[in-house]
């Protein structure tokens, strides 16, 4: 369960703590899981007040009662309050799994990251743009745009649901998550004067599908599956809010072995968006839960996975076919090493490989490689 959720139910079974006390709480919280495996996990006061200031950005009662020799350091930098705690060696302990991250990605801003929680993100939908203006004024929300004005930056906890409708005039959706259907646009590919059919094959909650919807200016033949039950009816009433009504989905694990599809209405694909599941590694800031809990094992049992995956779908590409392999993580076996695998069983050319780092704009890292049918 995201800790987001765990601290909510928390908080609404426990009534007596104040808007003051769930905020400080959730802080104190999230910023042990932002460095406590920099302290191996060791829970104590002297490490909870540690971890709570070294993560903090302003002043708060907390260290101003129980550590007032701590107070003028808060807007310090981090490596100023490292110093301060003679702390050394801080900021690489906040990361133990440095081995597995990929070469184009800078380390040392990579940790670093795990200190912020990223900014809400969000996309506006075509036919839609001015009515968002308007509404982002009239509330007066601190923001900023980027990608061609398409995107909203905006800071952290802001309650868009009561302003915006969401998935029919934006989509919540993070900034590198928008940009992973990029080679689409930057290769001209939006000219076709028939619907591509299209098969998002790890669907989840349909946010690649709506992003494509959108970019195709909806002349898609849409065909989503995921093994979950439950996140299809989420992506049904995603689908509902945002307009898109002619798909097919249905329900498939398509991880096993030996796998056929069954229940897929057409035999080949234009379009395989596979966005496969993972560790996650480069959501982490967003969700550091996920990395004070994680077990590296699973690094190699999602890598199986998705090479059985990338087994599983390619055959119902089309001869020239475009298959985008998407995850969220920074971690080469799931990454660099899933597209080299592809590469080797033959009939496909590798058109484009980006990491998309999200520490330089304070957003989720995503990988995205492109591949073409060329048999």
């Amino acid at each position: 369960m995201p800790f987001s959720i765990f601290i909510k139910q928390f908080f609404a079974k426990e009534k007596k703590y104040g808007s003051k006390d769930r905020k400080q709480i959730t802080a104190i919280c999230y910023n042990w899981f932002r460095t406590g495996i920099a302290f191996q996990k060791q829970l104590n006061e002297e490490n909870l007040l540690r971890s709570f200031f070294l993560a903090s950005h302003e002043k708060s009662i907390l260290i101003e009662v129980l550590r007032p020799e701590w107070i003028e350091m808060t807007d310090q930098s981090f490596d100023e309050k490292v110093r301060f705690l003679q702390l050394p060696a801080m900021v690489t302990d906040l990361f133990p799994f440095s081995k597995e991250i990929n070469e184009q990605t800078n380390k040392d801003s990579f940790y670093r990251s795990f200190l912020f929680q990223p900014y809400l993100f969000v996309r506006l939908r075509p036919q839609h743009k001015q009515l968002v203006i308007e509404k982002l004024i009239a509330a007066g929300i601190e923001h900023r745009f980027l990608n061609d004005n398409n995107t909203i930056q905006l800071t952290p906890g802001n309650n868009i649901d009561s302003i915006f409708a969401i998935d029919r005039e934006v989509v919540i959706q993070d900034y590198n998550s928008q940009r992973v259907l990029d080679y689409l646009k930057d290769n001209n590919l939006l000219s076709s004067k028939k619907d591509i059919s299209v098969w998002d094959c790890c669907a989840a909650s349909g946010g690649k599908s709506i992003l494509l919807f959108d970019i195709m200016n909806g002349k898609i033949n849409l065909t989503v599956s995921d093994i979950r039950q439950s996140i299809l009816a989420n992506l049904q009433r995603r689908f509902k809010n945002a307009g898109i009504k002619n798909y097919h989905h249905f329900i498939a694990d398509i991880s096993g072995e030996n796998h056929k599809v069954q229940q897929a209405p057409i035999d080949k694909y234009d379009l395989i968006i596979c966005d496969a599941p993972c560790t996650g590694s480069g959501t982490w800031s967003r969700t550091p839960e996920q990395l004070y809990f994680f077990n590296p094992a699973s690094i190699d049992a999602f890598a199986a996975k998705q090479k059985k995956i990338a087994t599983n779908v390619l055959p119902y590409l089309k001869k020239d076919g475009l298959f985008f392999y998407i995850t969220c993580s920074v971690f080469k076996k799931e990454n660099e090493e899933v597209v080299e695998y592809i590469s080797k069983q033959g009939g496909f050319v590798l058109m484009e490989m980006k990491n998309l780092l999200g520490y330089e704009i304070n957003a989720d890292s995503m990988f995205v490689a492109v591949f073409k049918k060329n048999q």
